[in-house]
C-alpha cells in the first residue's frame, strides 16, 4: 500500500543554523548599541558569551564586516564600525533617491492585491514589539513597496545597506523630540499609495527621511 500525501507535514521554513542564530544576535547587539561603536570584538570573549566555537565567531565577523557593521583595524583586530554623520548623510541621500522612486512607482501601479499586502505589512509594523520585531517588520514594509514598484535591483542595494540603515533607525527611534512621530510619517506614505498618488507618496518618503536625517545629524555630531 502506497503512502498517501500529507501536505501538512511539509517543512516550509528550514530551521536556522547555528551560524544564522549567532549572526542574528550579534547583528542585533550592534544595531541596538549593546556593542557600541569602536568596541573591540574579542573572539575568546564572544565564544564564551555565545557558547560557540571560534570558527563560527570568525565566520560571523566576516559577514558583519561585509555588511559594514564591523571593521578590522591594524593592531586592534575587529571592532564595531563607527558611524559618523558623513557616512550617515550618504546613506540618507541614497535612501531619498531609491525609496522616493519606489514609493512613487508603487503608488502608480498599486492594485487591490498590492494595497492588501501593504496594509498587512503596516499593521504588522504597528503591532511589532521589541527591537528585533520592529526592524524585521520595517524591512518587510519597504520590501512590499519596492517589489510592487518593480524596483528589484534598488531593493538589493537597500538590502546591502540594511545593517547600517537599521543602526540609524535605532538611533532616531530612541529620540522623543520628533515634530511628527515616525509611524505617522509612514502612515502618510501608506495613505498616498492607497490613493494611487505618486507625487504624494514620494513627498511623504522625503518628509520622513529628511526628518530622520536631521535627528541623526544632531545626535551624531553631538557625539
Amino acid at each position: 500500500m502506497e503512502q498517501g500525501l500529507h501536505p501538512d507535514l511539509r517543512i516550509d521554513q528550514m530551521p536556522q543554523t547555528l551560524r544564522e542564530i549567532v549572526l542574528g544576535r550579534m547583528r542585533t547587539a550592534i544595531i541596538s548599541g549593546r556593542f557600541p561603536s569602536g568596541a573591540r570584538l574579542v573572539e575568546r570573549t564572544l565564544c564564551d558569551q555565545l557558547g560557540v566555537s571560534r570558527s563560527v565567531v570568525r565566520e560571523v565577523i566576516r559577514i558583519l564586516e561585509a555588511e559594514g557593521l564591523v571593521e578590522s583595524l591594524p593592531n586592534r583586530g575587529p571592532v564595531v564600525a563607527r558611524l559618523d554623520w558623513g557616512q550617515a548623510r550618504q546613506i540618507y541621500d541614497i535612501r531619498l533617491l531609491l525609496e522616493g522612486a519606489a514609493a512613487a512607482g508603487c503608488a502608480a501601479v498599486a492594485d487591490a492585491g498590492v494595497k492588501d499586502r501593504l496594509a498587512a505589512a503596516f499593521a504588522a509594523l504597528e503591532a511589532a514589539g521589541g527591537e528585533d520585531a520592529v526592524f524585521e517588520a520595517t524591512t518587510r514594509f519597504y520590501e512590499v513597496i519596492f517589489r510592487a514598484a518593480g524596483h528589484d535591483i534598488a531593493w538589493e542595494i537597500v538590502q546591502r545597506l540594511n545593517g547600517r540603515i537599521s543602526r540609524l533607525r535605532a538611533l532616531t527611534l530612541a529620540t522623543v523630540d520628533r515634530a511628527v512621530p515616525g509611524r505617522v510619517r509612514m502612515a502618510r506614505i501608506v495613505a498616498a499609495i492607497m490613493a494611487n498618488n505618486a507625487a504624494a507618496a514620494r513627498q511623504a518618503v522625503e518628509d520622513h527621511l529628511r526628518d530622520a536625517a536631521a535627528i541623526a545629524q544632531r545626535m551624531l555630531e553631538g557625539e
